[in-house]
């Protein structure tokens, strides 16, 4: 049995559509990648420039991409049996690939785990689920639930994970890139580092 408040928020979260996340958030190139049997993904710094990569492990390997142009940049299709899923380590972590081959990252997804919720300059991910078992991730500036501003002004219902298990959602470390990953994809939008909005501003 729900209560009255819990219905309420139900009913809110049911009657908004999927928008865009707002400026300065950007879908990446390429931010819809489909990766079959997705198990989790986690971030990692480039060497060169700072900037986010993001791993992700699947069924099919594990494969590392850039957050920014959405390129893949390495691929593992046949990763050490002893870390090619982030159960074996006490941290969720998998070996790195390619440029971050010589660090660990930390995976979070189908065996636990999380991503930021929060970013240092007040954005906040949630996930939600008015229509259980599919969840549906918001994006806001207003402090989290209950939403009580207009929706597309200060909260965004940016993704609908209907057709797919939802397997994290959130932000990189650096707060600079959202990802939401499913068993089926992972979707990403960017932005620049918070410094440079606020130098622009």
């Amino acid at each position: 049995m729900l209560s009255d408040y819990q219905r309420r928020l139900r009913e809110r979260f049911l009657s908004v559509p999927v928008v865009a996340p707002p400026v300065p958030w950007r879908p990446v190139p390429n931010g819809l990648i489909p990766v079959g049997g997705l198990l989790g993904i986690g971030f990692a710094p480039a060497p060169d420039d700072g900037r986010d990569l993001v791993m992700v492990v699947s069924a099919g390997g594990h494969g590392l991409f850039d957050t920014v142009t959405g390129e893949k940049i390495a691929r593992d299709r046949d990763p050490d049996p002893d870390g090619d899923t982030p159960d074996a380590a006490p941290d969720l972590s998998c070996p790195g690939l390619g440029p971050i081959a010589s660090t660990r990252v930390r995976i979070a997804g189908l065996f636990g785990g999380g991503l930021h919720a929060t970013t240092e300059d007040g954005w906040t991910s949630e996930v939600v689920s008015p229509e259980w078992p599919h969840h549906r991730v918001l994006l806001s500036v207003d402090g989290g639930i209950p939403h009580d501003g207009p929706h597309g002004e200060r909260w965004w219902h940016v993704f609908d994970s209907h057709y797919s298990e939802l397997r994290a959602a959130g932000f990189s470390p650096s707060g600079r890139t959202l990802a939401v990953a499913t068993s089926s994809d992972l979707t990403l939008w960017t932005r620049p580092a918070p410094d440079a909005e606020r130098s622009a501003g």
